[in-house]
């Protein structure tokens, strides 16, 4: 890993958030943020952190069929344009949404962005989130962990790779 790589575990959700709203105290107008992870593991509740410390208007929800929401700033600073790529399948349909008309003057985060919208931008930021699931799949209910099931509960390991000139030399949050 090097100093621009950062890993941190965070025991729930609630620790999710407060990591995104550490992160958005480095991020400005011009950045991408893509999340990868499986479902469930918490991008949107990442997400709704960095939303928090941009400080926008609006509940920051998934934007799984809507595809993109923009959330206008209440104060200054830049929006949060939330997207959700888990249903585009090519890079026509990226061109659709007419991200890179936003892109300088917005903070943009992207779930499911993960090897499809890394040419929108020279630097960004890679954004992995683990969740274990482990209980899920067992399949007999006494073996069900009850954090698994909960989706506030289990820990994250957040993993953020950052790409580009941009974050040469900016501190990312190491702890959550």
């Amino acid at each position: 890993m090097s100093a621009a790589d950062v890993r941190v575990e965070l025991p729930d959700a609630d620790a999710t958030r407060e990591y995104g709203r550490a992160l958005a105290g480095v991020l400005r107008a011009g950045d991408l943020v893509l999340l990868s992870g499986s479902l469930g593991a918490g991008k949107t509740t990442f997400t709704q952190g960095i939303g928090a410390g941009l400080g926008v208007r609006g509940r920051v929800a998934s934007p799984t069929f809507i595809i993109a929401r923009v959330h206008p700033p209440l104060a200054a600073g830049p929006a949060l344009v939330h997207v959700d790529a888990y249903r585009l399948g090519s890079l026509d349909e990226v061109e659709a949404l007419d991200l890179d008309t936003s892109l300088e003057e917005s903070v943009t985060v992207v779930e499911w962005g993960e090897g499809l919208l890394e040419s929108l931008a020279q630097d960004r930021l890679e954004v992995s989130i683990e969740r274990p699931h482990g209980g899920l799949d067992a399949g007999a209910g006494e073996n069900l962990d009850p954090d698994e099931l909960d989706a506030a509960a289990g820990t994250r390991t957040v993993r953020i790779r950052a790409v580009g000139t941009r974050w040469a030399g900016v501190a990312l949050p190491v702890v959550g």
